[in-house]
């Protein structure tokens, strides 16, 4: 049985391929994918108000709840581009929780739920 570390990856590489597929099914742009995939990170920019905002700003952009509830807008306005736009921001999300990057603790931006990341990472 492998580590639970590599199961975790595993998990998140899964929801990454299907939100990849969904999104390939929709038929939207790979341009327009390969453009916005990296925006979710500009909710970074809340630490430079602090780390307590910056958490709160990374957290809320960050979390499962965001992708959810635009993607039951799509559902619900019959909106095509709003569940693509959950789709991006889930495979974002994928892939950060897939490379190690966890939700944010507003003691630091390394803090996460996953452990401290960075040159100086401690278990």
């Amino acid at each position: 049985m492998p580590p639970l570390s590599v199961l975790l990856k595993l998990e998140w590489l899964a929801v990454l391929i299907a939100a990849l597929a969904g999104y390939s099914l929709l038929g939207f742009s790979w341009l327009w994918f390969a453009i916005l995939i990296l925006t979710p990170d500009l909710s970074m920019l809340g630490y430079l108000a602090g780390p307590g905002i910056g958490a709160v700003a990374y957290n809320g952009v960050h979390t499962l709840v965001a992708p959810g509830i635009l993607a039951l807008a799509g559902w619900w306005l019959a909106t095509p581009l709003l569940t693509a736009l959950a789709l991006i921001l889930l495979a974002h999300i994928a892939a950060d929780r897939m490379l190690g990057y966890g939700l944010k603790y507003a003691s630091g931006f390394k803090d996460t739920h996953l452990g401290r990341i960075g040159g100086n990472a401690q278990g």
